[in-house]
């Protein structure tokens, strides 16, 4: 296993480097660039940018050089020195503005995970467990529903009964006196009483698809022989199913993960835009529209190294809860 994983880990490296000259790529394979954005904006607000200024801004951007001097000032800015650029549009480094946004990013969307496992497993294998019973029935209708409702929906929703029969303000995650004041007590219980409506909102479209998921996996694996076996042999019906089905079971819920570590970024970008929510989502949805190519660049160079990360711990688990499955 120690040397899998080290192949593993060195086949990143030429990965890693293919998928930035690629996500560069496509940052700038739109017509225009971020100046051409900027002086679309200041039109649309009745100000003339003249030639002369849009040509000075290229130069200080650096625009009016060939593409792969720019990709390799940005990729030898990151190995060398961990500089991902500055943010054309924020004026900021763009490390900073990474960071600030994913500590939120990786609260919000590792509750909602959380919540989702935590409900979703064990109904998934109630209903198969009890298949075609009222509580089957009951729970397929819910997680129907919860897959038909549109997330952004549910938002406004929910966002309606907070402020209107519980008297509470759920836009973004802090209260206003919060949102720049330094960490203690009071904020952390503020953000709590803004972190429910965002997780519930997304905890329920993964929570519906997880249950339907974890049912269909279970009834494959309840009327095996070895589960018959196990039974015959006098095992509890709870360790039966936690030892055997469920463990095999929940193969395909740990190989999602390598596309779960990059929803952390990319994730809830919709609910987050009606929700005024700090986190990554929008700010990446920014910068690709503003082609803001340092920043949409380096979100997308995250995105994929979380995805190959993502691969290898799927993979990883994968063989410590199946017995089945071997490197060899």
């Amino acid at each position: 296993m120690t040397s899998f994983i080290l192949r593993r880990v060195l086949w990143m490296i030429p990965s890693l480097v293919a998928v930035s000259f690629l996500a560069f790529f496509l940052i700038q394979l739109p017509p225009g660039d971020y100046v051409t954005t900027y002086v679309a904006t200041l039109a649309a607000s009745n100000e003339i940018v003249d030639q002369r200024t849009a040509a000075e801004l290229r130069d200080r951007f650096g625009l009016n050089q060939p593409f792969i001097v720019q990709y390799w000032l940005w990729i030898t800015g990151i190995l060398l020195r961990g500089d991902f650029g500055i943010s054309f549009e924020w004026q900021q480094p763009v490390s900073g503005l990474i960071w600030e946004r994913m500590g939120l990013t990786l609260l919000l969307t590792t509750s909602t995970l959380l919540l989702t496992w935590a409900i979703a497993l064990p109904i998934g294998v109630l209903s198969a467990v009890k298949q075609y019973s009222f509580a089957d029935y009951f729970f397929t209708f819910i997680a129907f529903l919860g897959l038909a409702i549109p997330s952004f929906l549910l938002a406004l929703v929910l966002m309606y009964v907070a402020v209107v029969h519980l008297g509470q303000d759920v836009s973004g995650l802090f209260s206003e006196p919060f949102q720049t004041a330094p960490w203690s007590l009071a904020k952390v219980q503020d953000l709590l009483m803004h972190l429910w409506v965002p997780v519930t909102i997304l905890a329920v479209n993964g929570t519906a698809g997880l249950i339907r998921i974890m049912r269909a996996n279970m009834l494959d694996e309840l009327h095996r022989p070895y589960v018959v076996t196990a039974r015959a042999k006098g095992l509890s019906e709870f360790r039966l199913l936690v030892k055997y089905p469920f463990r095999l079971a929940i193969n395909p819920l740990v190989s999602t993960i390598g596309w779960m570590l990059p929803q952390l970024i990319s994730g809830a970008t919709i609910v987050a835009v009606v929700m005024s929510l700090p986190i990554a989502g929008p700010l990446l949805l920014q910068a690709l529209l503003a082609q803001d190519m340092y920043l949409a660049g380096a979100f997308l160079l995250l995105m994929c190294t979380l995805t190959l990360f993502g691969m290898l711990i799927s993979d990883i688990l994968l063989a410590m809860i199946d017995p089945r499955i071997r490197f060899d």
